[in-house]
């Protein structure tokens, strides 16, 4: 039965991105440059995958747009683009289920970069491509779309965490320290949120597949007393009256007081304007907290957004020319311009304070989210010591022999 559903559920998202296919037919015009007058003419059909919100013509229409100026770009090349509807977070069902039919280019978010390869429906990308992703990102978002020493994708926005408060109670320089807000106002962190709570101990120096998140032989190191200190220093923090386990609360409870500060994304930024009033919200990056006698940084977990090319597309060249293009300065410059979506580029300039933080999270307060498959081995141990903590069974007594149970069983049948 449960096959039958997965298979139901597959098709339904195939037809949905059959029905949102339309045409779009460049016009092949403007002034031939000097690196094009060597270039055969070619005439090819490409087909495009993307969220409905980037063809909305509510919203500007972005593909349409640097559709267009692609064409403009290589007038060496008469291009028709077909397109359709295919949000990133289905990539790895719609691409996958059927490499050979689906786009020669689209969106995919970076976790699902080891189930496109399988089913051989990502590209291994290089030369000047990789070039400009390097050049334009910094290094945390190149590891997002790096797999096995190789890059897969063109990232053109992050996916991170960061922390919301309310500038009636701290200042911008309160939230710079967990422990100077502790004193001032409630912080509600999601101490049992796996997400979330890794953050502490990569503070202190553990890792998870190494310091960049792609060595898979050095597994997870949340070992000895680097990170039993940590521990023991989460444990204080949850019994601090002024500290709450937000695992779960809304961002509402920042308008009723419960919470005062709280650690989320990009998509709750309405909700905390809705709570507390615009001129009320604070941004600030993760940050630093006192232990043993230094401040550290909390580390928040970073993925990505990409554009990936299909390794099947009869027209290969122009596929990966297009990616390029997507993901360039000028295209998540429109991006930002027509819908808000925060660029990765780090030499575009933004406007407003959640796409400056979110930028600057990722840049210098944040780890590669790892593709390893022996990340599967953290999410349960670590949620579970957060709720022991939060539960007062982890005690400082206890701390090292618990925090070494928890660091074998994230390394429990990883893969080496």
């Amino acid at each position: 039965m449960e096959g039958t559903m997965k298979s139901k559920k597959l098709a339904a998202l195939g037809l949905a991105a059959l029905m949102g296919v339309s045409a779009l037919t460049g016009c092949a015009g403007g002034k031939t440059s000097d690196k094009n007058t060597k270039t055969e003419s070619k005439e090819a059909t490409l087909t495009v995958w993307s969220p409905s919100e980037d063809q909305s013509e509510e919203q500007g229409n972005w593909l349409k747009k640097e559709l267009d100026a692609f064409q403009q770009a290589h007038p060496e090349w008469k291009l028709t683009f077909n397109t359709g509807v295919c949000p990133e977070g289905d990539a790895k069902n719609l691409v996958a289920s059927d490499p050979g039919a689906a786009a020669d280019v689209f969106m995919y978010a970076n976790d699902q970069i080891p189930d496109l390869l399988k089913a051989n429906a990502l590209a291994e990308l290089g030369g000047s491509t990789v070039e400009a992703i390097k050049k334009n990102n910094d290094a945390t978002t190149v590891s997002t779309v790096t797999y096995n020493n190789s890059i897969y994708g063109v990232p053109f926005t992050g996916n991170t965490w960061f922390m919301y408060y309310d500038k009636r109670v701290f200042s911008a320089d309160d939230a710079k320290n967990l422990d100077t807000m502790l004193k001032k106002g409630k912080v509600g962190f999601p101490l049992s949120n796996s997400w979330y709570f890794a953050s502490t101990y990569v503070a202190n120096g553990c890792t998870l597949f190494g310091k960049d998140g792609t060595d898979g032989k050095a597994g997870i190191d949340f070992s000895g007393d680097k990170a039993t200190a940590v521990t023991n220093y989460l444990i204080d923090l949850a019994k601090n009256p002024n500290f709450k386990d937000a695992n779960g609360l809304s961002a509402s409870t920042l308008g009723d007081g419960t919470i005062n500060a709280l650690f989320s994304g990009a998509w709750d930024y309405k909700a905390v304007v809705d709570a507390l009033g615009q001129e009320n919200v604070g941004i600030a990056v993760p940050p630093k907290f006192n232990l043993n006698g230094k401040e550290v940084q909390m580390k928040a977990f970073a993925g990505s957004k990409a554009i990936g090319v299909n390794p099947n597309s009869k027209n290969s060249e122009i596929a990966v020319a297009l990616a390029a293009f997507l993901g360039s300065s000028k295209a998540q410059q429109d991006h930002y311009d027509l819908r808000k979506v925060i660029p990765s580029d780090t030499t575009l300039k933004v406007s407003d304070d959640l796409s400056k933080v979110q930028m600057s999270t990722i840049e210098s307060c944040a780890i590669v989210q790892p593709l390893q498959s022996g990340m599967g081995q953290y999410w349960t141990p670590a949620e579970s010591m957060g709720k022991e903590i939060i539960a007062g069974t982890v005690t400082h007594d206890n701390a090292a022999e618990k925090t070494e149970s928890m660091n074998k069983a994230m390394n429990t049948a990883a893969v080496q």
